[in-house]
């Protein structure tokens, strides 16, 4: 005994344009539908399992139909559930309300936002030898090696590596913040700012520029106290 009644057989043959569907072909061909639903739930539930995830999307129906050879379906995405209805007249019978849209709306709407998804896309690098002018390539002076900010000068017939020291820019929202906090922490203040400035330090991670500046204040304030 299938799962899949004949009626749906019969609804699914009008469908298609065949009106005159006996109910003995209806159902002979039921089984084999339901061997074939299933078979396509089964690699679609692999395809779910290899991507390390408990929720079976259409991507792994997609996934599963493109295995077995079968044309897969098209469409657009949908950002939620599916709202089925069930039709009138029929207890095992269930649709998808297509709601009427009007052109103008969707032509006004504003546009979404760009899809997250891993995507992969192929260019060429280099053709003979030759790097081609494309976006995806960058400049060669961009590549380039930069320069390791050492000057080699000869110290008694030895070479001597000298390190310049690094530009660092910081902007002018991280200096006001860098100045706040180390005259609350001067002053010795316990207000209620002075807290949230503690609890923004240790949880904040836009801070990171400023780690070798409160570095330096903390050795120059401690080296201080010990005067």
């Amino acid at each position: 005994m299938s799962i899949v009644a004949k009626e749906t057989i019969e609804v699914i043959a009008q469908s298609i344009g065949i009106s005159n569907l006996s109910e003995d072909v209806a159902l002979t061909l039921a089984p084999d539908v339901e061997f074939r639903m299933r078979q396509i739930m089964q690699e679609a539930i692999k395809c779910m399992r290899h991507s390390k995830r408990t929720t079976l999307t259409t991507d792994d129906v997609d996934g599963a139909l493109n295995l077995t050879n079968v044309e897969p379906i098209y469409g657009f995405a949908s950002g939620g559930a599916l709202q089925f209805k069930r039709a009138i007249g029929h207890r095992d019978l269930f649709y998808v309300d297509d709601k009427d849209i009007d052109f103008k709306d969707v032509i006004e709407a504003p546009l979404p936002k760009a899809p997250l998804d891993t995507a992969v896309i192929c260019h060429w690098l280099a053709i003979e030898g030759v790097q081609p002018a494309i976006p995806e390539n960058a400049p060669l002076e961009v590549i380039a090696p930069p320069s390791d900010g050492k000057i080699i000068e000869q110290n008694d017939g030895f070479p001597v590596d000298i390190k310049l020291p690094v530009k660092h820019v910081l902007s002018r929202e991280l200096q006001l913040y860098f100045d706040k906090i180390t005259d609350l922490t001067v002053r010795r203040s316990d207000s209620a700012l002075f807290k949230e400035a503690l609890v923004s330090l240790a949880t904040d991670s836009g801070l990171h520029p400023l780690v070798p500046y409160f570095t330096y204040f903390i050795a120059d304030e401690v080296a201080r106290g010990f005067k």
